[in-house]
């Protein structure tokens, strides 16, 4: 069976919309007048990677790297069509990746190192579990 297709698609597809409250938390305080706390994002982003990790990483999800690359990758492409859709409402222009689309390679670039490193984890995970339960 091919890996692609072998894929969870619901576990991706939720993991990824999961990450988007990364920046709804962020819009929510830019539109509070909240600045200047790099904390926020920071915890944000941990939490984040702790569910991938434990998603992909204490169940039988086939390929965790696999998983979690591709979950990295849909939230940056939901990312991208959230600041598309938003930007416009909440500051009257189009701004964000789809404004300066050469911003989409290194969005997806990062997100695409994110998941890979949550997915190694995932798998490290997942071969300890195996190796103690010999």
């Amino acid at each position: 069976m091919n890996v692609i297709t072998g894929l969870n698609w619901r576990l991706v597809l939720g993991l990824g919309a999961l990450a988007l409250i990364r920046p709804l938390v962020r819009i929510v305080e830019d539109q509070a007048g909240i600045t200047g706390q790099p904390v926020v994002p920071i915890v944000l982003t941990i939490a984040i990677s702790a569910v991938w990790i434990a998603a992909a990483g204490f169940t039988e999800v086939r390929s965790p790297v696999l998983t979690l690359l591709g979950a990295a990758l849909t939230y940056g492409v939901l990312s991208i069509v959230l600041s598309g859709v938003l930007s416009p409402i909440l500051t009257g222009e189009l701004q964000g990746p789809l404004a300066q689309p050469i911003g989409i390679v290194g969005i997806l670039a990062v997100n695409a190192v994110w998941g890979l490193a949550a997915g190694a984890v995932a798998l490290a995970i997942r071969r300890l579990r195996a190796a103690r339960s010999r």
